[in-house]
């Protein structure tokens, strides 16, 4: 009797990111609005975040970051095969996707690609869609990029909201891992229900930007605060907890914890249901504040070149965003 082939699992093989080199202080917000350093960090952890200038689009970070993985990757562009680009910030509203500007840019031609929305939890859906690619065998190499530039979606005055966001990109290649490392669970979610707790209302088709309502703030991102950090803070945990049984592990078997980079009390609490060591997560929001889909693999990117990454290690990260939506993955990092 022949046995069944073995499960192919997806694995990330090389991985890069990239920030603006403009730095935005707390105390640069202080002098803007009702606010302060001490307020910000105690509120949420951040110190500072990175900011692009009026030049710089999303896919200006996606190149630099993607060009940084496929070096590491040791893999050609002419290579992958498909581009997923995580993004609520595409370079242009309606298309080209910023996947075909990425493609032209860094000379893929024989791939296909495209955009992926889901706010916050970006990476984790393109994490999930790519491996699953990987894993029915259509493709051996995917490069998947994850990036927005949220400071130009935000009402600078609303410190509500201004003080939170920054721009990044974080980058890696997908293919085939090595037997007993890569992709290991996934879960993703959504709850449609809480569509208008984080939302930016004008600039789509419900409400097309006119010259009547182009200086309304209705542009900008709207959020309520308090029920998305209560929302964030049950999911978190709860989502973790789902992958890992679906993985047939607990949180115990964790090495490494990749949260999503919103709040750090958000990040604490879930530490805490996980009842895990605050030396296993991943916390780099006191330099990057909340850089959206690419908070995961940019503390990835960061972890991996300081060392702390080590073969065989079990990753879990988890993100949530607007939509309400969240994304948790489970893997054997492998090289």
């Amino acid at each position: 009797m022949t046995e069944p082939p073995k499960k192919v699992r997806a694995g990330i093989t090389g991985i890069g990111s990239a920030v603006p080199d403009r730095v935005v202080t707390n105390a640069e917000w202080a002098g803007l609005v009702d606010t302060s350093d001490e307020w910000i960090r105690s509120r949420t952890g951040i110190s500072e975040r990175r900011f692009c200038d009026a030049q710089t689009a999303a896919s200006d970070l996606a190149f630099l970051a993607a060009q940084r993985a496929l070096a590491r990757a040791g893999t050609a562009p002419q290579e992958i095969e498909l581009i997923i680009v995580a993004t609520t910030t595409p370079d242009y509203p309606v298309f080209p996707s910023t996947a075909a500007l990425l493609q032209e840019r860094l000379g893929c031609a024989q791939a296909g690609g495209f955009d992926l929305s889901a706010a916050c939890s970006g990476f984790g859906y393109a994490f999930y869609t790519a491996a699953q690619f990987i894993e029915n065998g259509e493709f051996k190499k995917i490069l998947l990029v994850a990036v927005d530039t949220l400071s130009k979606n935000m009402d600078h005055t609303d410190r509500n909201v201004c003080v939170l966001f920054g721009d990044g990109a974080g980058a890696m290649v997908m293919e085939p891992a090595a037997a007993g490392y890569g992709h290991l669970a996934s879960v993703l979610g959504l709850r449609g229900s809480g569509a208008e707790e984080l939302i930016v209302r004008h600039g789509g088709s419900r409400a097309p930007l006119t010259p009547e309502n182009i200086a309304s703030k209705d542009r900008y991102i709207s959020m309520n605060g308090k029920s998305v950090f209560k929302f964030a803070v049950s999911i978190m945990g709860e989502a973790t907890e789902q992958v890992l049984k679906k993985a047939g592990l607990k949180p115990e078997d964790i090495d490494i914890f990749v949260p999503h980079q919103a709040n750090i009390r958000i990040i604490d609490a879930a530490l805490k249901h996980l009842k895990l060591a605050p030396d296993k997560a991943l916390v780099n929001i006191q330099k990057y504040g909340n850089t959206s889909s690419a908070s995961i693999p940019l503390a990835l990117d960061e972890a991996y070149q300081a060392g702390k990454l080590k073969k065989g290690m079990l990753v879990a990260a988890c993100g949530f965003g607007a939509g309400l939506t969240w994304a948790a993955n489970l893997f054997r990092w492998g090289y």
